[in-house]
């Protein structure tokens, strides 16, 4: 909970509860299990009770929203870096509450990033059917879904779960629509995922044009505003291939959809280490807020094989930098 976040994609973290469940491959190594065990004392799992947070910490964001309307600025805020908003054992009656301290807070734009979107998807057909008095319980003005400060992102870090995971996405109503490609753990093409139409074959996500039998068709469907890719982080992160960002950043270049790469992570290419690397090279990571230097040996991920692929390099975070063939990517979705 924090203002100034260190997150490269927002200004504020807030967590309305902690605790979750792992339900992906991109859980595997959660930073955020890890934190809350040790530093929290946060227990994690199916069955596990998530906590709420305190009174005081509710406060923060109409603290940011009286400053930034002051400010005359919008203010992003990402919401439940240690927890999922949309997690099926947080119940929705909290949900209610989330939501209608984000109808009172129209000067921060809430980045609501799940692993369920059926999930999200399931409450926001609630919220609609509801109509304006969907939060009048909860003490708010009236309002509607899709609440204009709510932007919905789903994580995807391979072809699986942009399949199952972007169609609900698409159908949920939203402001903006993101994906937080990160940990990115394969390739994905986001101009081919299975339609949701039974007429058609396949759905472009960046454009929301739907394919009939491989050939054009007519843009009609929802489309994604925005893409956020990153490698992994930590002591037992898995690399990603350079190729897998290239393709992503020229798929939203020939679409117009902003792309943003977050990090590499621990791995990176010879070129963002500062050039091949040898046996007796050292390179420096920031552990715990202290210079620690440790002995890097040149390792080739097991999924890349073929001979023209890049030697990665295990450098740390801070000196694997975000710059993809030496440009940064740094786009963000334009506000409506």
């Amino acid at each position: 909970m924090a203002e100034n976040s260190a997150i490269e994609w927002t200004d504020a973290t807030f967590n309305p509860w902690i605790g979750c469940t792992k339900v992906s491959p991109a859980c595997d190594h959660c930073y955020a299990e890890t934190l809350s065990k040790a530093r929290l004392g946060v227990p994690w799992g199916a069955g596990q009770p998530r906590r709420r947070t305190s009174v005081q910490n509710w406060n923060l964001p109409l603290r940011w929203n009286r400053k930034a309307a002051k400010e005359g600025r919008r203010m992003r805020v990402f919401c439940a870096s240690l927890a999922d908003v949309f997690d099926a054992e947080v119940p929705d009656d909290w949900r209610d509450d989330l939501f209608a301290l984000i109808a009172a807070t129209p000067h921060l734009d809430w980045l609501l990033l799940t692993k369920r979107p059926k999930v999200m998807r399931d409450f926001a057909n609630r919220a609609a059917r509801c109509g304006e008095h969907w939060l009048a319980s909860k003490g708010a003005p009236p309002v509607q879904w899709p609440l204009p400060n709510v932007w919905l992102g789903t994580t995807v870090e391979n072809q699986a779960m942009a399949e199952a995971r972007i169609p609900h996405l698409l159908a949920t109503p939203a402001a903006v629509r993101f994906l937080s490609m990160e940990p990115l753990l394969g390739p994905v093409d986001l101009h081919r995922l299975d339609a949701p139409d039974a007429f058609h074959d396949h759905l472009n996500a960046l454009t929301g044009e739907l394919l009939i039998d491989g050939g054009s068709g007519l843009a009609r469907h929802a489309r994604l505003h925005w893409i956020i890719a990153g490698g992994e982080s930590g002591p037992k992160a898995r690399p990603s291939h350079p190729d897998w960002f290239r393709s992503l950043r020229d798929q939203c270049a020939a679409a117009g959809v902003p792309f943003l790469l977050k990090q590499w992570g621990e791995w990176a290419p010879g070129e963002n280490a500062g050039g091949p690397m040898t046996r007796t090279e050292q390179a420096a990571t920031l552990i715990n807020d202290e210079w620690d230097f440790e002995r890097i040996t040149p390792t080739r991920s097991a999924e890349m094989h073929r001979d023209d692929e890049p030697d990665l390099y295990r450098v740390g975070k801070r000196n694997a930098g975000r710059l993809l063939d030496g440009v940064l990517h740094d786009a963000l979705p334009a506000v409506r």
